[in-house]
């Protein structure tokens, strides 16, 4: 029995094997041709594990022939660079291989790049994490591309495993093996498009089942025994994890319940409840806000909940609040008005403080013209409290307006007000 592992032996030995991913080397695209035609660009692979990084490189190296090498940022050093540029300079055009390139450390930077710019080295650089957050500037100026990966989708991960059960080289072709496509179709659905994951399982899952007359059967309750946490991604200080952050809240300011549930999901078996709870109080009021102020307070509520309760129990009071915010309605007007003013200033467009607001709790205060201060209490306007018109900007932003209500839940009362203060200004000036 061949000790390395299915997936390993699977790997595609040229870019006419590669499965998926059509839309980054797939025969009508242009990364194609060039290898088809003997040429290869440095370039990065960004994608989730197990979709495919290694096996293109490998598929391209073998393609134009060129010799290949592979090397992990996280566990080489200098050393190991140095020894591939000596074969390089003896050999000719080398294709590295940098798996976890967002851990390149700056030695290996100094000592690499001078080779790739020169063409010696042709690096392929593979990273889980968003290259432009991730990886160094100086790295990604020198791939001439970026190619994002996606997951395989079901079907391509059963073109996979049939591949490997046909396969008597590589695969599993030499051994009886009765078909059963309901269990290629439970792991090509239960790996979420991770083609390692596909092709290990499919492995164990004939080596643990039974022979009869011969033939090794394959029975549906060995996969299900077998098939684990496939679907969660990266760890919680990913790109992948931000993203995640990213659609929980597109997807709650959106009203969407199912997705917004979905994506709570996927947060919190990835672990980091700490950051799913800020997410959450972070929504309530840049996508409530003044619409249902309510929700502030019930939000924080299911937080300290969840944090007191810790996981598993820690998703039943935050269900509630993810269920609450969706279905509630939404404005963002207050931190866009905040954040309007903080252009301003931050543009320059200040004046001084008026003198009438200045403080005035100390001897010396009248001496300096800080008067003129009119207290609003003392001015009754119905039943709103008390209102006088008077200048609060300073003089050279006066009618500057941030705040644009919007007529939302709770805040369509408080545009009613804002509404009628204005024309109250607008009169007694």
């Amino acid at each position: 029995m061949n000790k390395e592992p299915l997936a390993y032996r699977m790997r595609p030995k040229t870019i006419d094997d590669i499965v998926g991913q059509e839309e980054v080397i797939g025969r009508n695209t242009k990364l194609f041709q060039m290898i088809a035609n003997g040429y290869v660009p440095s370039l990065l692979l960004y994608g989730e594990p197990g979709i495919g990084k290694t096996a293109i490189a490998n598929a391209i190296a073998g393609t134009v022939k060129f010799p290949f090498s592979s090397l992990n940022a996280t566990t080489s050093g200098k050393k190991d660079i140095e020894i591939v540029i000596e074969k390089a300079k003896m050999e000719g055009n080398t294709i590295l291989f940098l798996d976890e390139i967002h851990r390149f450390n700056k030695a290996q930077q100094d000592y690499l790049l001078p080779h790739v710019e020169k063409g010696l080295i042709i690096l392929i650089g593979a990273t889980t994490e968003n290259p432009y957050h991730d990886v160094n500037p100086a790295i990604r100026s020198r791939c001439g591309q970026i190619k994002q990966l996606q997951r395989l989708e079901p079907d391509d991960i059963k073109n996979l495993l049939h591949k490997a059960l046909a396969d008597e080289e590589r695969g599993l072709g030499f051994l009886s093996i009765k078909p059963n496509e309901k269990v290629i179709e439970l792991i090509a659905t239960g790996t979420n498009g991770d083609a390692r994951k596909a092709l290990n399982l499919l492995e164990s899952v004939v080596y643990a089942s039974v022979k009869k007359d011969g033939q090794i059967i394959l029975e549906e309750k060995t996969v299900e025994e077998f098939i684990d946490k496939v679907g969660v991604f990266g760890d919680k200080k990913g790109s992948n994890f931000y993203n995640l952050l990213s659609c929980l809240q597109k997807s709650i300011r959106g009203s969407d319940v199912d997705a917004s549930l979905y994506y709570l999901a996927h947060l919190l078996e990835s672990g980091d409840l700490t950051a799913v709870n800020r997410r959450l109080v972070v929504i309530a009021y840049e996508d409530i806000g003044l619409s249902n102020k309510s929700v502030g307070a019930h939000v924080l509520s299911a937080v300290e909940a969840s944090e007191r309760l810790g996981m598993p129990e820690a998703r039943i009071p935050l269900s509630v609040a993810v269920v609450e915010m969706c279905l509630s309605s939404k404005s963002n007007s207050a931190y866009k008005a905040l954040d309007l003013a903080i252009s301003d200033i931050r543009k320059g467009k200040v004046g001084k403080i008026p003198l009438h607001l200045r403080d005035t709790h100390y001897n010396g205060a009248k001496e300096l013209g800080h008067v003129g201060y009119k207290y609003p209490h003392d001015y009754p306007l119905g039943t709103f409290g008390g209102w006088v018109n008077q200048n609060y900007l300073p003089e050279t932003l006066v009618g500057r307006s941030y705040y644009k209500p919007i007529e939302s839940g709770e805040e369509k009362r408080m545009a009613d007000i804002h509404k009628k203060l204005k024309e109250f200004k607008k009169k007694s000036n």
